[in-house]
Order: structure tokens, then sequence, then C-alpha cells
């Protein structure tokens, strides 16, 4: 990576996703947008993204209109939290964003401001 590539798994749907997208273009930069509702996760892809960001996937784990709790997810081990987000991408909570400074989920927007 670069210092000026950018990625964001980003969800339209989300305000906090358009808004962080929108505060990625106005630092002057075009990031790689992934739809990840669209395009899903890989095994491989979340951990690597998880060991970026220092957290588990519990801590990315979205269970705000999702099936999560209904699944057991809150108290399930990684692999089967990861697993589930697989099969499920909207289980993961959005935008994370890559940068050359690292990775982070940007929930809170503000969170953005050390990639950049």
């Amino acid at each position: 990576m670069t210092a000026d590539d950018i990625v964001i798994y980003h969800n339209p749907n989300c305000g906090t996703s358009r808004n962080v997208l929108a505060a990625i273009r106005a630092s002057g930069r075009e990031p790689e947008v992934v739809e990840y509702l669209k395009v899903g996760w890989t095994g491989p892809q979340l951990k690597s993204l998880l060991k970026a960001m220092g957290k588990s996937a519990r801590d990315i784990l979205r269970v705000r209109g999702t099936s999560a709790e209904a699944r057991g997810l809150l108290t399930a081990g990684e692999e089967a939290i990861i697993e589930a987000m697989i099969g499920e991408p909207i289980l993961v909570e959005r935008p994370i964003v890559v940068t050359s400074k690292g990775a982070a989920l940007c929930r809170p927007a503000e969170r953005l401001k050390d990639l950049l």
C-alpha cells in the first residue's frame, strides 16, 4: 500500500459510511470503495483486517438491525463470528478504512482523522 492508497469497506445505505467516504474525498483523495454487502467477505480478508485494527471479531460485530443476537453471536467464539460474517456480510460494522497509517472502524466518523 502506498501513502496515497485508501480503501473503504462501505455500505451506501449507512449515513456514517457515506459521511466517511465524503470526508475522504474532501481530503483530496479518491479511495477504493468496496461495497462489502455486494462482494462479501473471506476469512483471510476479515482476519487480516482484524489484525491490522488490533480488534476481535466481536469488536466489529454489528448487532443493531441484524440477526447477531438471535444467532447467539454475542457469546460465540471468534471463528463462529467470522464464519457468520462471511455468510451474512451485514454482521460487520461499517465503515472500515485502511490507509498506509493503519486500519480502523470509523464509527464514529471522527476516527478517520488518524488515518489521513
